[in-house]
């Protein structure tokens, strides 16, 4: 029998748990909710860490916490200080005991772990004013004076980029912490502390099980915030503010989630196949360890059977320091779509190799569609393992860089995106299809012949081999590529136009590249010799049929008569409101060339992993939808969206 707990502010732990007679704390109800049960938390603000008992056991037989229905339900990993003592000026301070912390000292511990770059002594702690995360000052002096950034250094891109939000900068803390005390310094300006809301991060996390296997939940409708995240890289214990924790069959929706200190939703991995071991063993290289963790994580069961196929679906996820979607390895097989995600990694306090909107490790057969995703440090990254993975629909904007897939073999699937960073596309994978997208911006293809790195049987977690990037292998069809000028997003900090080169925007990068298997073939054994050989004979591309406006350039090879044109298309993203709008211009004869809907049979099998592009259950990939969801017809115009058409073109494409 299912049953139904109730929890409000108003009640009381010792009671039954009923509407008449309600829980007070979501964490005792979730100490007694079986599979088949629902939790429904009341309006209210719940100062807790969320750590669910037991599992569910199927689909259909889950555990449920929602929020009630039309009722604003917040839970928070922090607390609120109210006993400030002004010490100059405008610098006030809080002394706490240890002990109010518990086990976890966010203002001890420190942004630690493999790949972290850059981190000039900052903490997991946080200081909130009115909701306001504010700056870690590197020493007690900066506090008294702080300054006003307007634009600070990308270390990724190497580029000088505009601070977000200017007046946010000048709002810092500082800590100390001895044997006995922490205390908490803050420059609160013109606030009185005592009078406003003021919180600080103390809890780890917000909605996260202790144990791994808790299988099937279902966390529905929060607002949950202010967690004290540890970094996340692909070869530690990677918790976010909620998350699965190494378990199958989660379903994340509905919910704002914002201000991890590091990551928002993780369906990584965990601790037992590897925690940081580069950092703090030095022993050997991170790539090392990672290599280990996957052969780690088959011993202790990681299947489809067990791991993985979780949904996250329509939330919204801002102003988190590493990532808003993390994982590696648990992330396998599942969905995520329909997600808001903007405003990650942009304080920049810290930096490391594992930051972006959303972040993958092993993202076997997962699919990520029809999102929004902008002023990101690097909108979404996958990594490793990217087989069967399918980025679809979604709209990349005011990122610094867009979309990232590195040291893969494919095959996998990027269609019908817009992207449009000035920095759109890092391409070092082989076995990629692009297919029917725009891409304004910045495009780098690159060889990784000093990583070998799993590739598997389709559809599954079995490891068939390991492979470099030896570079090509992939399809460019029916894309509109726009190089250079200035890109305007409208109502943004980005008003001011950034030149970008136009060097690299088109699919010129892959000049020399065979293109067919039985020219590879042909040369490879032209040349003789084995492994050598394919480091130095091109893959083969297969590109055909795309548009290149305003300087970006066309591989010499392709086959149909691609349209290179130096008119501009003036492309604009306009936000209004809670919708957005795409412009833009294209030429008298645009609608001359028409792409044919791309499938698993037009689609050329992978060189390396020897597979085909798939559906996640192995059949057929048709890609016969535009970007909102618009049947195609058997030939349709280039690009993402199967009404562009010549002259002036102003599409709503979000909301």
């Amino acid at each position: 029998m299912a049953f139904e707990y109730h929890v409000a502010k108003n009640g009381s732990d010792h009671a039954e748990g009923t509407k008449q007679n309600p829980f007070l704390t979501i964490n005792k109800a979730a100490s007694v909710a079986q599979a088949g049960d629902t939790v429904i938390v009341h309006e209210g603000e719940y100062r807790e860490w969320v750590k669910p008992k037991f599992a569910g056991l199927s689909e259909y037989r889950r555990i449920t916490y929602q929020a009630a229905e039309g009722e604003k339900v917040v839970i928070k990993g922090s607390e609120q200080i109210q006993d400030w003592e002004q010490v100059e000026g405008t610098v006030w301070k809080v002394e706490l005991r240890n002990e109010f912390f518990g086990d976890f000292n966010p203002y001890k511990e420190e942004i630690f772990g493999d790949w972290v770059v850059y981190n000039p002594g900052r903490h997991l702690g946080d200081v909130y004013l009115n909701g306001m995360s504010f700056y870690e000052a590197e020493t007690f002096d900066q506090l008294k004076d702080p300054e006003v950034k307007t634009e600070v250094l990308d270390h990724w891109t190497k580029t000088v980029v505009p601070v977000h939000n200017q007046e946010q900068t000048k709002y810092v803390w500082y800590t100390e912490v001895d044997e006995y005390n922490t205390t908490i310094y803050a420059n609160f300006h013109g606030a009185n502390p005592n009078e406003e809301l003021v919180e600080i991060n103390v809890r780890k996390a917000c909605f996260y099980p202790e144990k791994i296997g808790i299988n099937y939940i279902t966390v529905r409708g929060f607002e949950m915030a202010q967690a004290a995240t540890p970094w996340t890289p692909p070869t530690a214990d990677q918790p976010g503010l909620i998350g699965p924790h190494w378990s199958k069959g989660w379903i994340i929706e509905d919910n704002i989630i914002h201000d991890a200190k590091c990551s928002a939703i993780s369906i990584g991995k965990e601790a037992s196949t590897g925690h940081n071991d580069r950092s703090i063993r030095k022993d050997k290289p991170g790539y090392q360890y990672q290599l280990e963790s996957v052969f780690s994580a088959k011993q202790i069961g990681w299947s489809k059977e067990k791991i993985g196929s979780h949904i996250i679906r329509n939330n919204t996820i801002y102003d988190c320091g590493q990532n808003g979607v993390v994982g590696h390895l648990g992330c396998v097989f599942s969905e995520i779509y329909n997600n808001h995600i903007y405003n990650i990694a942009l304080k920049r306090e810290f930096y490391g190799h594992e930051i972006a909107g959303i972040k993958l490790h092993a993202a076997i057969d997962v699919q990520i569609h029809d999102n929004r995703i902008h002023d990101c440090s690097l909108g979404t990254w996958l990594d490793w393992q990217t087989q069967g993975t399918r980025v679809s629909r979604n709209l990349f904007y005011r990122n610094n860089r867009d979309l990232f897939v590195e040291v893969s073999s494919g095959p996998y699937i990027v269609d019908n995106n817009i992207l449009t960073a000035d920095y759109a596309l890092d391409n070092h994978a082989q076995g990629g299809a692009y297919i029917n997208n725009l891409i304004r911006g910045k495009m780098v293809q690159r060889k990784m012949l000093d990583r070998a790195t799993p590739y598997h049987v389709p559809h599954s977690t079995e490891i068939a081999g390991f492979a470099p990037v030896y570079g090509g292998d992939d399809r460019f069809y029916n894309n509109i590529f726009i190089g250079d000028d200035s890109f305007n997003v409208a109502g943004s900090y980005a008003e001011t136009p950034a030149e970008i080169t136009n060097e690299y925007v088109g699919t010129v990068h892959y000049k020399g590249y065979t293109t067919s298997l039985e020219e590879y073939i042909e040369t490879v054994d032209q040349e003789g010799g084995d492994h050598r050989t394919f480091h130095q004979v091109e893959q083969p591309v297969y590109i055909n049929c795309n548009a290149y406006y305003n300087g970006a350039e066309s591989f010499e090879r392709e086959n149909e008569s691609a349209v290179v044109d130096n008119f501009n298309p003036e492309i604009k993203i306009i936000e209004e409101g809670k919708e957005v709008y795409l412009s833009i211009g294209l030429p008298e004869d645009f609608e001359s060339l028409l792409g044919e809907i791309q499938s698993t049979k037009t689609l050329e099998r992978t060189l390396i992993v020897d597979a085909e592009f798939e559906n996640p259950d192995g059949s057929e990939v048709i890609l016969d939808k535009d970007l909102l969801g618009k049947q195609r017809q058997e030939k349709s115009v280039l690009g993402p969206l199967a009404n562009l058409q010549a002259g002036n073109n102003y599409i709503k494409v979000w909301g």
